[in-house]
């Protein structure tokens, strides 16, 4: 099962129509039948799933070669993590999504990891300004992810949809079934709270 992913091609389109399992039927449910070992299941949420994938990850990326092979490691995480998703937590999509971004990111870090084991050789070059800047650095993002913790599921999958995945109003509407009224809303709302859980003024 391992190679299942493989079906992508290299500019992320989707894979050919899967018999007895509709490509445009419930992503939730067809996630649920993938977390119990259903191959076919997995075909048809390949389909659906795939150029969202591919997109949230060429968006971190920026290099469409190593976002294809990121988008084979998510659809891989997928079907071996479908078992894990809850619905009551959000959207299939979102969540989807959310995998795509993540492993996006990790890459990028492995990325500059690397280039900082290749630097260690050098004479240290960093200066107290520079290290303040990187520890301030991540204590925001801790500080974001902890107040994207306070919002509610519905806040938090629109808002990761449109600024971790790079969609618009319409497009977030979309993937989550709702109107782009709803979607504003949504979006508008959690931006409130973020901002007063940040303190920004």
């Amino acid at each position: 099962m391992a190679d299942r992913p493989a079906r992508q091609d290299r500019a992320g389109h989707r894979a050919s129509g899967v018999p007895g399992v509709p490509a445009g039927g419930d992503l939730a449910a067809l996630v649920n039948l993938v977390g119990r070992g259903d191959e076919e299941a997995f075909s048809a949420v390949y389909e659906q799933v795939a150029p969202t994938v591919f997109g949230v990850v060429v968006r971190v990326l920026r290099d469409p070669a190593q976002a294809e092979e990121v988008a084979q490691e998510v659809l891989l995480e997928i079907w071996r993590t479908a078992s894990r998703f809850e619905p009551a937590r959000g959207s299939a999509q979102a969540w989807v999504a959310t995998i795509a971004h993540r492993r996006a990111v990790d890459r990028v870090r492995s990325a500059q990891a690397a280039a900082r084991r290749d630097d260690q050789s050098a004479p240290p070059a960093a200066t107290y300004e520079g290290v303040a800047e990187v520890v301030e650095a991540k204590l925001e993002h801790e500080r974001v992810r902890r107040c994207l913790g306070s919002l509610t599921e519905l806040q938090r999958e629109s808002i990761v949809l449109a600024y971790y995945g790079g969609y618009t109003y319409r497009e977030v509407a979309d993937l989550l079934g709702i109107a782009v009224g709803t979607t504003k809303t949504r979006m508008r709302d959690g931006l409130i709270r973020l901002r007063d859980c940040l303190g920004v003024t």
